[in-house]
């Protein structure tokens, strides 16, 4: 079996969600040593990892509004949500001989380090996972975006994004069993096809940037080593891949 990572550098998006597993709300202790278990794999490579969690789990606060929070300060309760699940990441991560680093976007040094994008840079190349903490530290964007612009600032050669779901559709796997999973797309046909593949102000920050995305199952075990070992998993969304209308015109 090939174990040379394809990539060096990598920014892992994970949802909140993710953590709940079977549960309605919070933190379930077995996803956490899934997720946990399935870093270390990549870690053992020599990978350097950086991870952006949300917090959905415990608060969205970018898109509730309908409890009586003002947006910016359910914002703010969504970006606290992230540092407890990053907490618990890394208490996981450490379990299993990880040496991590919380940083965070918004000052509270009793509990994680400062985002400071040298400093980041130089936990990763120290062989540190570093997990990224209250988005980007402002209102109003979401942790899709935090996660591009991290993976933009530390020169990652990736964004992954964990899902549920193997890749991206055309429609809703999980209403539609007939969905057709598109397994490399540009950026053009996330635009062209509304692709809800993360929010629009992340997909434009990484087109601009040329920094490719996969979106994969992170519930299938295996699946983050293989995709790292270069393996055909999830669908791609990269620069070099044409539209799926340009393909079609050359057939």
């Amino acid at each position: 079996m090939n174990t040379r990572p394809k990539y060096k550098r990598i920014l892992l998006k994970v949802s909140g969600e993710a953590l709940m597993g079977n549960k309605d709300f919070g933190i379930d202790s077995t996803m956490l040593t899934w997720y946990a278990e399935e870093i270390h794999s990549i870690r053992e490579l020599g990978v350097e990892i950086g991870i952006v969690i949300g917090g959905g789990n415990i608060y969205r606060g970018v898109e509730n509004s309908s409890d009586g929070v003002d947006k910016v300060t359910g914002d703010h309760m969504g970006m606290l949500a992230t540092i407890i699940n990053g907490l618990a990441l890394q208490s996981a991560l450490e379990h299993h001989g990880v040496f991590t680093r919380l940083l965070s976007s918004i000052n509270m040094e009793e509990i994680a380090e400062p985002f400071i994008r040298r400093r980041a840079i130089r936990h990763l190349e120290k062989c540190r996972v570093v997990i990224f903490g209250a988005g980007t530290g402002n209102p109003y964007f979401t942790t899709d975006t935090a996660a591009a612009l991290r993976a933009v600032e530390l020169h990652a050669d990736i964004l992954i994004k964990g899902t549920r779901v193997d890749g991206v559709y055309d429609s809703d796997p999980e209403k539609n069993p007939k969905a057709k999973m598109f397994h490399e797309i540009s950026y053009e046909d996330v635009y062209g096809k509304n692709l809800r593949i993360m929010d629009l102000t992340a997909i434009t920050l990484c087109k601009e940037n040329d920094m490719p995305i996969v979106v994969f199952n992170m519930n299938k075990r295996g699946n983050l080593l293989h995709l790292i070992q270069g393996k055909k998993i999830g669908t791609l969304v990269s620069p070099e891949v044409k539209s799926l209308k340009k393909r079609s015109k050359s057939k």
